[in-house]
């Protein structure tokens, strides 16, 4: 695999030059499709002139009362509207994708009853001994008679399985009699249609949802996207984006019986009432198992590849939230060209001055779950891997900047790097407050408060992705994903969708597997059966996967079920020189029911190749061909002895993610999310003759103290403040042209100075219009508290002044100025000049550059939140929530609630200001 480019960066030591794709983008909702060109052009430049690096488009449903602005999805008006899209973001520099669909899952008008989504229908008699028979089968539910025709009649007792499906005639009879002194039960089943319909539709995309078990339902699906296009000449979007699989009690598909018998070797039908037992017997878990495998390889071979080779056709790319599916989501994830993560809720980081006030919900998308995705990208040499980032990460109107920095920084350290808001609603321009909105939070577009500073989250966010799509990636381990344990434990429905709101339920076991490979300061990718069997062994004993990914090692944990094609293929890699790992057991059974005795011999005769594997405490090695097998009952014993070095500052809690880059060293991206700061040497896993400190809230660079421990480890002298993150980048050989090394390693010194008293305060750019004028408030409090009438409902911006007499700013190596308890972001100017913006923990900024002897103006424009302005309009029933379908919905799920129920929430500064004067640290 080649080292991805670094185009435009003038030498090694600079930053990367950023690329589109390391920009932020953001889900662009059309509410309605109600847009024009002139609204399209003042959004696309806003977008633009912020910093995102593209938008993906979803028409929702629209406006109440604004019907004659609407626009139908794919008609010739929207088909001119998308061309104008396109345009205007080709002039902007930005990039342009389209989900396949209106609101989500893929369906529409154009999907007939034939093609819509299926599910299983089952209807039961018992028929005594000799009693005959003569009915009509059809499902109990009317709305399903019209087109669920019988697929299978089976007749089950006294030992026997009988197909007396040719016993039903035209008009769905059955004629039927037992056999005298043997009672049968007669399972009749049915293809029946789920009738879901697209979510959050926009005009024109209404429907049924499309089957994505059936090629040709995806293929009449697609022809009116063929259609649209060729008749417009329109050009096409970079990606087409599909989102999250929730197509609900999509449990069937009427080709099914016949894929199941043709994988596994045995019939479906025969096996009705095991199949359907809510016993959960281990025979009923096998052949529910097989099952699912299939509707697996259904949804793989008949939706997800054949949309992508769609999409190829047209010379567009794919994007694809594989979770939620019923399979193995890591193949899913990898057949398309960008797999997409998801986080949704809020994560409760103990992160010293971050503000979690109002409500929220717990985040669903812990590390384990969000690491599915860059799995994918990893085995397969795809370079991005996006999410779907921060949905329900606040109530509406309660989002900060600064709660949305951590959430990011874990996704970056799952691997992702290309973020995606969710999301920002089209408004027109002059839109009255607050615009067009969508039912689900956060809202990331110019009608909020948040975007007069966002340009600084912007600006983070693709520093970040820039270094984060440099170079390869460096995870140590590959662990086996136990699919077929998962499959075979999980009891409570049939139906197995591997939703992330219910991994903890869906598959505990290996999540904690995962948390104990992080804990223990390695990463992991995970790999599926299917991608061990293109797994390669380098002459130095490292795996090497399909996308040419290097790993040290691959684990198996805990496994009870594996097929004997994977067993052969990992026998097979520790002969050619790989190191395995077995945690806790290794795997003795197959899985599923199909050919079961044959499946379980030829396993036994692979096995019977391994020398004698035992679990203990203490981790036993054996020699095995060119390779060794490693076997023991915790991670952490059993990891170290691959040789593997862990990384400290994982293994003491830190969150981070390690790459190579094009130099041959390492990048790396190191955050403290919790409410212990960073001072001192951090060893770092790997050698370095020089480090670079990247600095992504800043832009700023220095060249690092380091320490060479001896053993192959480098200690990095590093300085990162509770909820703060930097970028390292690690030369093998120290570089030329190495920039100085500044004044970073400082600590605080005496002389401390807090601005108590003669602070000012003018309202620059609220809603309501406050009075132009300037008030003195003497000592610091939130314009909130203040009685100034309206200045508790005030939404925007107020610019808080103070002068502070310097005798001589020389005498510290450096100033910090600490704003303390921020609502919610902060734009500083000092003696006129800009010394950039404080959004997010710990709300610092260094200012020594801009000081001067005498007296200093300080100048802090303080944005607060919307939430007050939208409270006092639900309190005076001001009718704002105005748009169709989910309309507005709550974080809480709370089916009654109002705004207006909300205390006042603060903005402006609400706690001293620091400048403090700050000395190098020379050891």
């Amino acid at each position: 695999m080649l080292l991805c480019s670094c185009a435009g960066q003038r030498d090694a030591t600079d930053w990367y030059a950023p690329q589109p794709e390391d920009r932020p983008f953001v889900r662009w909702w059309w509410l309605g499709s109600a847009v024009d060109e002139a609204g399209i052009t003042w959004n696309l430049e806003q977008f633009a002139e912020k910093g995102l690096g593209g938008v993906e488009i979803t028409p929702i449903y629209g406006v109440q009362g604004n019907e004659a602005e609407d626009i139908e999805y794919l008609s010739p008006s929207w088909m001119e509207i998308l061309g104008h899209t396109l345009a205007e973001a080709d002039r902007l520099g930005l990039q342009i994708d389209m989900s396949n669909c209106t609101g989500w899952p893929f369906g529409g008008p154009q999907v007939t009853t034939a093609e819509s989504a299926c599910k299983l229908l089952v209807e039961r008699r018992l028929l005594h001994g000799g009693e005959r028979m003569e009915e009509k089968i059809i499902p109990q539910d009317p709305r399903q008679r019209a087109f669920a025709m019988p697929q299978r009649v089976m007749a089950f007792g006294g030992g026997e399985r009988i197909d007396i499906t040719g016993c039903v005639d035209a008009d769905t009879v059955l004629r039927w009699q037992a056999q005298q002194g043997c009672d049968m039960e007669i399972y009749a089943i049915f293809c029946g249609r789920t009738l879901q319909k697209v979510k959050r539709a926009a005009p024109g995309g209404e429907g049924l949802v499309m089957n994505h078990y059936d090629i040709r339902a995806l293929r009449s699906y697609l022809d009116r996207f063929d259609e649209a296009f060729a008749q417009s000449g329109a050009g096409m979007p970079d990606t087409f984006f599909n989102d999250s699989f929730e197509v609900y009690g999509a449990d069937w598909d009427g080709r099914l019986l016949e894929e199941f018998s043709r994988m596994h070797g045995y019939r479906l039908e025969e096996y009705l009432p095991e199949f359907l037992s809510d016993d959960g017997g281990e025979m009923s878990a096998r052949i529910v198992s097989d099952y699912r495998q299939t509707l697996f390889e259904m949804l793989l071979n008949n939706f997800t590849i054949p949309w992508t080779e769609w999409a190829h056709s047209h010379g567009a790319r794919t994007r694809n939230q594989a979770h939620g599916s019923p399979g193995n989501i890591i193949d899913l994830y990898a057949a398309v060209d960008i797999p997409e993560c998801e986080s949704f809720g809020q994560t409760p980081f103990d992160i010293e001055s971050l503000n979690h006030e109002g409500p929220s919900r717990p985040n669903d998308s812990d590390r384990a779950v969000l690491k599915f995705a860059s799995s994918a990208a990893h085995l397969t040499g795809k370079r991005r891997t996006s999410a779907e980032a921060l949905t329900w990460l606040t109530e509406h109107f309660r989002t900060t900047l600064a709660l949305c920095k951590p959430e990011l920084d874990r996704m970056f350290c799952a691997g992702v790097n290309h973020v995606y808001f969710h999301g920002a609603p089209y408004s027109p321009p002059g839109a009255e407050f607050p615009g067009r909105m969508f039912y689900a939070s956060i809202n990331m577009s110019p009608t909020n408060t948040i975007w007069r500073d966002a340009e600084a989250l912007f600006g983070y966010i693709t520093r970040c992705q820039s270094f984060l799509a440099a170079g390869e990636p460096d995870n140590d381990f590959l662990i086996y994903l136990p699919i077929d344990d998962i499959r075979h434990e999980y009891r409570d429905k049939r139906f197995l969708m591997f939703d992330i709101h219910k991994m903890p339920q869906t598959m505990p076991r290996f999540r904690q597997a995962v948390d104990s490979v992080l804990d223990a300061g390695y990463d992991c990718d995970y790999i599926s059966d299917r991608y061990i069997q293109s797994l390669k062994v380098d002459n130095d004993g490292m795996l090497r996967s399909q996308g040419g990914a290097r790993y040290k090692a691959l684990i198996l944990p805990g496994c009870r079920l594996w097929p004997a094609e994977t067993a052969r293929r990992i026998v097979s890699l520790a002969r050619e020189g790989a190191t395995v790992v077995f945690v806790g057991s290794v795997p003795k059974d197959v899985p599923g029911f199909g050919e079961l005795d044959l499946r379980r011999a030829e396993l036994g005769e692979i096995l019977s190749s391994l020398p004698e594997l035992t679990m203990a405490e203490q981790p036993e090695q054996r020699a095995f061909g060119r390779g060794r097998i490693i076997t023991g009952l915790s991670y952490g014993s059993a990891l170290q002895a691959t040789g593997a070095v862990p990384e400290p500052y994982a293994a003491g809690g830190g969150e981070m993610i390690r790459r190579r880059n094009e130099a041959g060293g390492h990048n790396y991206f190191l955050a403290a999310l919790g409410s212990q700061s960073i001072d001192g040497y951090v060893t770092l896993a790997t050698s370095a003759a020089a480090v670079e400190i990247f600095d992504p809230m800043t832009g700023e660079r220095s060249m690092a103290r380091t320490r060479d421990n001896g053993d192959g480890t480098t200690a990095v002298r590093l300085q990162i403040p509770s909820g703060g993150s930097l970028l390292l980048k690690c030369f093998p050989k120290a570089p030329r042209n190495m920039p100085a090394m500044q004044r970073y390693y400082l600590e605080e010194r005496a002389g401390e100075i807090v601005p108590a008293r003669g602070w000012r305060l003018r309202f620059t750019e609220c809603q309501p219009q406050m009075p132009q004028q300037t008030y003195d408030i003497d000592s610091l409090i939130e314009w909130t508290r203040l009685p100034i009438e309206g200045a508790d409902i005030a939404a925007g911006t107020a610019r808080y002044t103070v002068d502070v007499e310097i005798e001589e700013p020389s005498s510290a190596d450096e100033w910090l100025l600490c704003l303390g308890d921020v609502r919610e972001s902060a734009e500083v100017r000092i003696n006129g000049r800009s010394a950039g913006k404080a959004w997010a923990a710990p709300f610092q900024l260094r200012v020594g550059r801009l000081l001067q002897s005498g007296r200093n103006t300080i100048e802090i424009d303080v944005t607060g939140l919307q939430a007050n302005r939208i409270a006092d309009m639900e309190r005076r029933g001001v009718k704002w929530r105005i748009f169709k379908d989910a309309n507005i919905a709550s974080v809480t799920g709370a089916a009654d609630f109002s705004f207006g129920d909300w205390p006042t929430v603060p903005c402006g500064l609400a706690s001293q200001v620091r400048l403090v004067p700050l000395k190098t640290v020379n050891e």
